[in-house]
Parts: C-alpha cells; structure tokens; sequence
C-alpha cells in the first residue's frame, strides 16, 4: 500500500507561518519534509535556510542557501543570506560580491514586499559600506605614491572616481557620423590649445558687442527650430524655444554678414581658431542664451570630427555644464573645450539670463587630410540631396 502524497503547497504554507510566529523548530520541520520529496524549490530552501540560522544549525543553513542558488541563481534572500554568513566570516570581498549581486537583480523597491525590500536595503548599505573601506584602504596606499598635480593625476583621479562607482562611464554617441580611432575625452586640457589666449583676453570686448545685441531682443531665435521637410527632434520642450535662443556669426558654414559687422572684435578674436570648415554646413559660431530657470535635456552631438567651444560672457551664477560624467560651473571668460557627442546638458537655475560664445573647431586629432576627406564627404552628401544640409551643430 502507497503512502499518500505529501501536501508540498501546504507544507510550505505552513512553513512561513511558523517562522512568522518565530517557531524555528516547527518551520525546519515543514520545510525539510518539502525538500525530502526531492521537490523543493529555491524558496522551500530558503525557508529551511532561514529556520536552520534561527536555530543556530549553520552548516545546515548554509547548505540549504547554496541549494537555494543552485535552483534559482538570483534569487535575493538566498543571495542575502549567503552574504551574511559570508560577512560574518570576515570575507568581505565574498559578501560584498553577493550583497552587490542582489542589489543589481532586485526589481524597483515599488514592486518588493516590505520585508524584502527592508533587506535589499540593508544589502546596498553593506556594498556601500565595503566600497567606502576599499576606497579608504586604497587611497592610503596610494598616498605613498605621492601624485603630483597635473594632467596624469587628473586623469588617474578620474578612473579612481569609476572604479569606486562614483562616476559613469560614457562613450562617444554621435547621432550622424562617427569617424573611428578617435580618444573618448570630455572635456579637454585647456592648456592644449594655446591659441584660446587671445579668444579669452578679448572676454571684455566680446562682452561688450554681446551688451549691444542683447538691447534688441528680436535679434536672437530659438536655436532648436523646426524644419518643415524633416521630423521634428522636440529635445523635451526645446522646439522653438526662445528660452535657449541664439545670435549666429557664422551659420552653416557661412558668415552672417548683418550679425558679423556689428561684432567686428569677436570677429578678430576668433581669427585663429581652427574653425571647421565645411561648405554649406560648419563653421556655426553664435552667441548662446540660456533663460533663468532653462534646462537644455541631455542629448549627443551630430559628429564627433569637432569639438565644442565655449567662452563664458554673461554668467549669473548657479550655470553648468555636464559632459559625460564630469560636471562644471561657467566662469566668466574662462574657455573650455569638449566633445558633444557625449551625452551632454546645461542648465541656468539663476534668476538672469546666462550667454556664452559657442563655436566648434576640428578635433586636433584629425590630420589636413582627414579633415579634407570629411569635407569632401559632407559636401558629396550635400550634393547628392540637392539641398542645404538639415543640421549645423
């Protein structure tokens, strides 16, 4: 005669209700009878696990968490437990991998039970506990090394603040053209580009022709504007836009004649910068105006054969630019250049409007002919069409 089937579904039932009462023993009892039909599952396991730890039978904890892993790798109290006995163990790096593993598969704290998410609460406070000792530890040690300021530590620095988490890593996205073998920089050394002396020494000019136009305000235009024979790229609110408006020197390749003779020092002053140049397209240089309380979205460049200049003129203070990962406050007359094809955004949470000088230059790591060869590329594409290109910077 066969015994009759064991009750799995009621056995776990009965199970949880035991360890909810903090009946250890009779919750062991459940779950071990579960797992003797061979038919338990990873929480069955994790049922025993818990009943086990609670009446201190480690090992058998412990075997019943890896049970539990071994049925189902990323389930979180498992992957929880596991890291407590681990850290009680003083492996740190062993439970900060599988604190760290539970935190990256957990689903939003909206969709866990609050007990659950109480626990991957505590996991994440665990990695962020081990990170801070592994990033004390490693400073320490490298204070030996004694980093001189400058370019390396910089750029050292950098990769510290990504290996502790701290920062994103970001990577060339251009929404047009992509020209391959090019460095992924942010933003780059200012003293690289020796040639930005004389653009920031003529701040005070430049500031002063920038004064005169702004007295019209009917001589700036939204700089995100609709083109009837494309679709429209709405930049979340930014379409026709004034509150991010521009006054344009050069515009698709080509001088504003108007524009540039009432701004004959500007003019001077960017004399030797290496504009691109590409017929009908670049060099664009403007006058760049964001409105009080204006966020330009995140969003990529077009190209990334150009960097993006800009020389701060007006700035009221509470103004930056993200680049990638690396955040900056304007100053005023102070340049910088970076690559907009990274992921990029700028905002004026002040109470006055904030102009730069914005132009774009060739990345200098492009040689004459590779510049040669893009120019013709753009021209031919332009040619092909038969029209004026649909985008500038």
């Amino acid at each position: 005669m066969h015994a009759p089937p064991t009750d799995t579904r009621s056995l776990a039932r009965s199970g949880v209700e035991a360890l909810r009462r903090g009946d250890a023993r009779a919750a062991r009892e459940s779950f071990e009878q579960i797992v003797a039909t061979g038919e338990a599952d990873a929480s069955a396991c994790v049922g025993l696990a818990y009943a086990c730890r609670s009446l201190n039978d480690n090992a058998a904890s412990k075997a019943a968490v890896d049970k539990a892993l071994a049925l189902e790798p990323r389930n979180l109290r498992a992957l929880i437990l596991k890291a407590d006995y681990f850290a009680e163990e003083g492996d740190a790096r062993a439970a900060s991998a599988f604190y760290l593993a539970a935190v990256k598969t957990a689903p939003p704290a909206d969709q866990l039970p609050p007990d659950l998410r109480n626990e991957v609460g505590r996991a994440k406070a665990m990695c962020d506990r081990y990170a801070a000792q592994f990033e004390a530890f490693l400073k320490d040690r490298l204070l030996g090394e004694r980093l001189a300021n400058g370019r390396a530590a910089r750029r050292f620095t950098h990769s510290l603040d990504i290996l502790f988490g701290k920062k994103k890593i970001y990577f060339q996205d251009p929404r047009y053209y992509f020209f391959p073998g090019l460095p992924q920089i942010q933003f780059y050394d200012r003293e690289d580009f020796p040639w930005l002396d004389k653009i920031e020494a003529a701040t005070a000019d430049i500031r002063a022709e920038l004064i005169e136009v702004l007295k019209e305000e009917s001589a700036f235009s939204p700089y995100v504007q609709g083109e009837s024979r494309r679709p429209h790229n709405e930049q979340e609110g930014m379409l026709n836009n004034r509150a991010w408006s521009a006054f344009y020197l050069w515009k698709d390749g080509a001088v504003v004649a108007d524009h540039a003779a009432r701004c004959p020092r500007t003019m001077k002053a960017l004399a030797e910068a290496p504009l691109t140049h590409v017929q009908g397209r670049s060099p664009a240089v403007l006058f760049s105006l964001l409105r009080p309380g204006t966020r330009i979205p995140p969003h990529n460049g077009f190209v990334n054969t150009r960097l993006i200049c800009h020389l701060p003129l007006i700035v009221p203070g509470s103004c930056s630019l993200r680049v990638g990962n690396d955040t900056r406050d304007l100053v005023e007359g102070k340049a910088w250049l970076f690559d907009d094809t990274m992921e990029h955004e700028a905002w004026n949470d002040s109470d006055r409007t904030r102009v730069i000088l914005l132009f774009e230059i060739w990345r200098p790591e492009l040689t004459d002919e590779e510049r040669r060869l893009v120019s013709a590329m753009f021209e031919a594409i332009d040619a092909h069409s038969g029209e004026k290109a649909a985008w500038a910077i």
